[in-house]
């Protein structure tokens, strides 16, 4: 698609993320920012520009409006999604996109009715790391993917059993459809659709009616097996995935800040087994991951090509956690 000026973006949700996403919104081109709480709209664009709202109507109705991201608690990402692609907007929105993956079908509708596109906003695909290992994937003789095995998990912090993640009405889960949908993304990614979903969900800590730890064992239709766990009771941040080849693995850890330097581990087999021929690549610089994705957006916006992750793989993702929240006994988007 091909604008007679510069697109004009809007944030709605002017939380941690939705200032995350203004910071790598070209400059002069914020043209709105949305928030219920009308001071955080209000600080967004002192600092980033535009008009701070706290109605979302506004955003629909602002003809240089071209672009939505929509930053909110999960229970507010479908409807505003929906609402903007009706307008023609272009959304990306924030992981996991939806409470429920027949919310994400619902936004099909509205997107095949319009020109917009929609994007679903999993970044940790644009860690330097990842893209690294996509790269090896491609280029490398690596032999066949076997397994992978991941882990990722934070502590929580003090009165986190009373913010909004924990209350099932506003978050439709806990450590799984928070941390756990990016994993589960990042692992389709490299393997394709699952096929068989086993494991569970648990809450062990924190006085809430959500998870906070899940332990994961997908595969496809080909044996290829996914090992992952999450938990916000992992009393050190940690980030873990591993990759296992028939003649290589790839391990990449950390994503900077508080889960350490992030790297990526390449170990080579050789004929002789034994200990393999190692490269370790390390990234210090800060996390670009945010802008990249954003680029990516507006490049499937140009070419008018279909985004990945988009509605397809969001589904999915999401058809796996609300396996999993049913095999445990929660009630997916409702109280236990």
């Amino acid at each position: 698609m091909k604008y007679q000026r510069k697109p004009g973006f809007a944030i709605i949700g002017c939380g941690l993320i939705g200032n995350k996403r203004a910071g790598t919104v070209p400059q002069g081109a914020l043209k709105m920012a949305c928030d219920l709480d009308s001071t955080r709209a209000s600080a967004l664009v002192a600092k980033y520009g535009g008009q701070a709202t706290a109605e979302f109507s506004d955003v629909l109705r602002h003809p240089e409006v071209d672009i939505v991201l929509v930053s909110t608690a999960n229970a507010a990402l479908a409807p505003m999604t929906k609402l903007a692609l009706e307008h023609g907007k272009h959304v990306l929105v924030e992981k996991p996109g939806a409470l429920k993956a027949k919310q994400l079908n619902e936004i099909e509708s509205a997107r095949a009715a319009s020109s917009a596109l929609i994007r679903i906003g999993y970044n940790h695909r644009f860690h330097p790391a990842f893209r690294k290992a996509y790269e090896l994937v491609q280029g490398t003789e690596l032999g066949d993917l076997m397994f992978i095995r991941a882990r990722y998990g934070h502590g929580g912090r003090t009165g986190y059993e009373g913010e909004w993640r924990a209350d099932p009405r506003l978050s439709g889960g806990g450590e799984l459809i928070d941390q756990g949908v990016h994993l589960i993304d990042l692992a389709a990614s490299f393997m394709g659709e699952f096929t068989t979903i086993d494991g569970h969900a648990a809450t062990y800590y924190w006085n809430m009616q959500v998870d906070d730890n899940a332990f994961l064992s997908l595969r496809t239709a080909a044996g290829q097996t996914a090992w992952l766990q999450v938990s916000c009771t992992e009393w050190k941040n940690l980030f873990s995935f591993e990759l296992y080849f028939k003649r290589a693995k790839l391990h990449i850890e950390g994503l900077g800040g508080s889960y350490g330097v992030e790297r990526l581990y390449y170990y080579k087999m050789l004929p002789e087994m034994g200990p393999p021929e190692t490269v370790i690549y390390e990234y210090s610089r800060p996390d670009d991951s945010w802008a990249l994705e954003l680029e990516e957006f507006l490049e499937d916006i140009r070419l008018d090509r279909m985004p990945n992750p988009g509605l397809k793989e969001g589904k999915r993702t999401l058809e796996v956690v609300e396996q999993i929240y049913e095999k445990s006994g929660y009630r997916f988007g409702e109280s236990r």
